[in-house]
């Protein structure tokens, strides 16, 4: 496999061009070409010599999208081939305020929730900056118009866990909100963790304020080491220090997701619990109705029940939504589409 150009920041190309013996105003030339999505071979105004140069040595095509699935509400999910073969997946969500795309970190994902679908081949590799970038670069290339972004907004919530690839992350964050770049602010970006602690510490004083999201989907320890093996690890007091901190460094209110599993954590004592865990501190508790994963055997909670246990968590002082469901019609849940493509199921 290549190197990716899209790995590279503004003067790491001016510093590449110089190298070749280029001049400077190529790099500007490059990363604009880049920023529209464009492949090396699509960028105009380069000579053929330094196009060819650059395709020796770089992937021309770093990620393209093989499959497009839409939804009846106008979500679309995307699955990426990367230059190495393997595929991810994304989604685009359309709202009032603008779009906002789920990206991926890592093909696959070892932190073995059940009830995700990334997790069923475990990891197969991390994403580099550059390759997380050319998600968000070819989709916004999809729906811009003129100088108006196709992509508004940014979640961390695709395939992977955005803190186990921490240093590509960092970088793709630095990356996409920089002015040069796509720029979209940090405050519109999302990241969402299961809650690896030392790294929830690290973000907090890298001063990219993005959206802190950590998936609690349990009130005990115990219960939720059931779904999620990382509680055996790091327990709910630790995780709720590290957002504390986060919350104090960057003044940013955190969220915690909470999918509501039949049988497993939606009744009135897990309410209550969660109550007793959360109230009074700067945080929002979004509840979602489980996408059901066929290997995975979990129920989603019916909707009745999911807007009574809404109302339990109302009513004890805290802020909570239950999440709309987006893309349920097009396998919208991380990793089912790319999971049915590795069994044979598309093309």
């Amino acid at each position: 496999m290549k190197e990716i150009l899209q790995d590279l920041n503004f003067n790491e190309i001016e510093e590449l061009m110089l190298s070749l013996g280029e001049k400077k105003f190529r790099a500007k030339q490059i990363f604009e070409g880049i920023n529209k999505g464009r492949r090396i071979s699509e960028m105009s105004g380069l000579p053929a010599s330094l196009k060819a140069s650059l395709i020796e040595r770089f992937e021309d095509c770093p990620i393209e999208i093989i499959k497009t699935l839409t939804g009846a509400d106008g979500t679309e999910k995307y699955l990426f081939r990367l230059a190495d073969g393997n595929v991810i997946e994304g989604v685009l969500m359309k709202y009032k305020y603008g779009n906002t795309q789920c990206v991926s970190t890592q093909v696959g994902c070892r932190m073995g929730c059940k009830f995700c679908a990334s997790t069923l081949g475990g990891r197969v590799r991390d994403l580099t900056s550059g390759e997380i970038l050319s998600q968000v670069l070819v989709v916004n290339a999809l729906h811009s118009e003129g100088n108006r972004r196709g992509v508004t907004n940014i979640v961390l919530m695709g395939s992977g866990e955005p803190l186990d690839n921490y240093d590509n992350v960092v970088k793709f964050l630095r990356c996409v909100t920089a002015e040069n770049c796509i720029n979209i602010s940090a405050r519109n970006i999302s990241l969402s963790t299961c809650g690896l602690v030392e790294r929830m510490y690290d973000l907090a004083d890298e001063g990219i304020p993005v959206n802190l999201t950590v998936s609690l989907h349990n009130t005990t320890d115990e219960e939720r080491a059931r779904t999620m093996p990382i509680a055996n690890k790091y327990k709910i007091k630790d995780i709720l220090a590290a957002c504390a901190n986060y919350f104090d460094k960057t003044g940013r209110r955190y969220i915690f997701e909470y999918s509501l599993i039949e049988g497993e954590n939606c009744d009135k004592r897990h309410a209550d619990e969660l109550i007793a865990l959360l109230k009074g501190r700067p945080c929002h508790v979004n509840l979602i109705r489980l996408n059901e994963v066929k290997e995975r055997h979990l129920k989603a909670l019916g909707e009745k029940q999911a807007y009574r246990f809404l109302g339990l968590l109302e009513k004890g002082g805290l802020s909570a939504t239950l999440r709309r469901q987006i893309g349920s019609d097009i396998g919208g849940a991380c990793g089912q589409l790319r999971a049915g493509y590795l069994d044979g199921d598309g093309e």
